[in-house]
């Protein structure tokens, strides 16, 4: 479906499946934050800081909840999830891709690949020999297809994206630009004389609907596949070890490490700046707050986080010294607790 240039409220409203408490023919243009919305934006309010902003807004229409709705007079789209609701009408809101089908002149395609009609390969793409793309994929200038990958139904691979060989996009997969998927894990077996290479024989398999953050690195299994299950979505710059299972609808936030074979269940959340060492596993349902190290399995849903909070540097160097005494004060405050116990059992004279 063609994208429109304008939206009618009514429109919008009936593709958000919200309520509308306005002038269904308002024609509006994109979205914007409440403070810089003119009057051809839609806005939405969804955390309560920014409610003050609200009655000054210019924004034409505002995704409102009922009761936010009540104290406010302008064009109204309603709904019990206006964030849900902004993330659906940023959609059809953005830029349509201006590539046309086909295969660019630049582009080299082995001659096994059977490129579909409404496909587009871009400027400088390669494709390699028993590469499978589906209908409607989108491969980007400059991006390397490597032998016998597939591409599923709708898949959009952004410019300077390396997918080594044998990878496996399910349908609908977005990898952003400088992303690799594929290369070698980190597998080396120690000799006297150096380190020997593992050579890495399984691939990458991505599962429908997931999103790869821009310069984001999967490495292939050593012998099976690194997996990263249905609607996983990956930030940028993510290192994802070889062998790692990620499951279903999971969120892993930038700069995050997962070492070799660990797995996470699904609708984990880890936030920017996490490391997992190898070789263990997450629950369902568990949120690792940023900064975090975790060196041990978690196998209870619930949320985790380490480290020190951020404070003034004297402050966190008077807190680190006082760490490095916390065994003998342990000590200490054992030996006064046993005395004041003996003090408080011992019968008068």
């Amino acid at each position: 479906m063609e994208k429109p240039r304008s939206w009618r409220l009514g429109d919008l409203a009936a593709n958000l499946q919200v309520q509308l408490r306005g002038d269904p023919d308002y024609q509006v243009v994109g979205l914007h934050t409440l403070r810089e919305a003119g009057p051809l934006h839609v806005s939405f309010l969804a955390n309560p800081r920014y409610q003050e902003a609200l009655a000054s807004t210019r924004a034409g229409a505002v995704l409102l909840r009922p009761e936010a709705a009540q104290d406010f007079a302008g064009n109204c789209l309603i709904t019990s999830d206006p964030y849900l609701a902004y993330a659906r009408a940023s959609r059809w809101f953005e830029p349509v891709s201006q590539a046309g089908a086909g295969v660019h002149a630049t582009a080299v395609v082995h001659e096994s690949v059977e490129v579909p009609a409404d496909a587009s390969i871009g400027p400088m793409v390669v494709v390699g020999a028993g590469v499978s793309l589906g209908p409607g994929c989108i491969v980007e200038a400059g991006s390397i297809i490597g032998e016998e990958c597939t591409l599923g139904e709708g898949c959009h691979v952004f410019p300077r994206v390396t997918l080594y060989p044998r990878c496996r996009l399910g349908k609908r997969v977005r990898v952003h630009a400088g992303a690799v998927i594929g290369a070698d894990g980190f597998g080396f077996a120690p000799t006297r004389q150096g380190w020997e290479r593992v050579s890495q024989l399984g691939a990458v398999d991505i599962g429908d609907d997931c999103d790869i953050g821009a310069n984001t690195t999967i490495d292939r299994g050593a012998l099976g596949d690194t997996v990263l299950e249905q609607g996983v979505i990956v930030d940028n710059q993510v290192q994802i070890a070889h062998n790692v299972i990620i499951g279903a609808h999971s969120a892993i936030a930038a700069c995050v490490g997962i070492s070799g074979s660990s797995r996470l269940g699904k609708r984990c959340v880890l936030a920017g700046g996490v490391g997992l060492v190898g070789h263990i596993e997450l629950a369902d349902d568990v949120h690792i707050t940023g900064m975090s190290m975790v060196t041990k399995s978690i196998l209870k849903a619930g949320s985790y986080s380490s480290g020190t909070a951020l404070e003034a540097t004297r402050d966190w160097k008077r807190t680190a010294v006082r760490l490095k005494h916390l065994e003998s004060m342990q000590q200490r405050i054992a030996v006064l607790e046993s005395m004041m116990s003996t003090t408080v059992h011992e019968p008068p004279a």
